[in-house]
């Protein structure tokens, strides 16, 4: 049992992280839409902030459901988070932040880049143009991801798992953790194109820095400078995946009894990772660091 202390700490926690995620979210949205409605058109950039925002904030949402009606309604949360529509949105959001977060990668990796190569040039002054199809495509991917996700037996099995933290549930366990492996391995695919874009940015970045040595700055300076805003966004996405992923696996597979601080915390890692990143891309933007301090009633206008 979780004592009154504890659940109050919980909550507390949880609301800090709620707040911020929608705050960051919100703005990546509400400022993306308003150059929308000034210019009547979206850049690639932008189409892009606003849909990571868009999949950060209904992520962030179901996480913070599924943490108040762990403490709330622990009975309600047996029966109803585990429960077809739960997964599939939990899935669906977790699924389509990663594939934005990797176009946002993508992006970088070839607009930041400094390689001649022709098939790089090429995708260069194409990327703007596929963007859109880029975006559709991870959203029908974790439609797909999802929708297999529900197929899981998690709703046939899981009050009982709750309820009854020594029940024999070996060959079941080993069953769906199997099955959620399975269905997740889809994720490896944007992740690889994620890191790879990452390696890309790294070595773009060493040769950019031995040119720079040899010749004048000038113009380097700048491109250094996006080189490791570039970098910093993408380096601290990893990190927060990461740990929203093995927090997630250890979540659904029961490997941690229920509400137990534990389980808690794991809670806490998962309901990080919606906010952090998109933090990090305000912070990372200077056209988005003094109307977000507006925002906070940290500047004057």
């Amino acid at each position: 049992m979780v004592s009154p202390l504890s659940a109050i700490l919980h909550v507390l926690i949880m609301s800090a992280e709620f707040i911020t995620g929608i705050t960051v979210n919100g703005f990546l949205i509400i400022i993306n839409c308003h150059e929308l409605i000034k210019s009547r058109k979206l850049t690639p950039m932008q189409l892009l902030f606003v849909c990571i925002g868009t999949s950060r904030f209904g992520l962030q949402i179901v996480l913070m459901v599924q943490s108040f009606f762990s403490i709330f309604f622990p009975l309600l949360y047996a029966v109803k988070i585990y429960g077809p529509v739960m997964i599939f949105l939990w899935m669906f959001f977790s699924s389509v932040s990663l594939w934005f977060a990797t176009c946002l990668s993508v992006f970088y990796c070839l607009k930041i880049a400094g390689f001649t190569q022709s098939y790089f040039l090429w995708l260069k002054f194409r990327i703007s143009k596929l963007m859109p199809w880029l975006l559709l495509g991870s959203l029908l991917a974790s439609v797909s991801i999802a929708a297999l996700c529900t197929e899981v037996d998690y709703p046939l099995h899981v009050s009982d798992i709750l309820r009854n933290t020594t029940l024999k549930r070996t060959e079941l366990k080993i069953k769906q953790i199997s099955e959620v492996l399975l269905v997740n391995l889809a994720l490896i695919f944007p992740l690889a194109i994620f890191v790879m874009c990452t390696f890309v940015l790294f070595i773009s970045l060493y040769k950019h820095t031995r040119r720079m040595q040899k010749g004048p700055h000038g113009f380097s300076d700048a491109s250094t400078a996006a080189h490791i805003n570039a970098l910093r966004t993408v380096i601290t996405f990893f990190c927060f995946f990461i740990s929203y992923f093995a927090a997630f696996m250890t979540n659904i597979t029961f490997s941690v009894p229920y509400r137990s601080q534990n389980f808690f915390v794991l809670k806490f890692i998962m309901a990080a990772y919606p906010s952090g990143h998109s933090v990090i891309i305000i912070l990372s933007h200077s056209k988005f660091q003094q109307p977000f301090r507006r925002l906070l009633c940290l500047k004057k206008n």
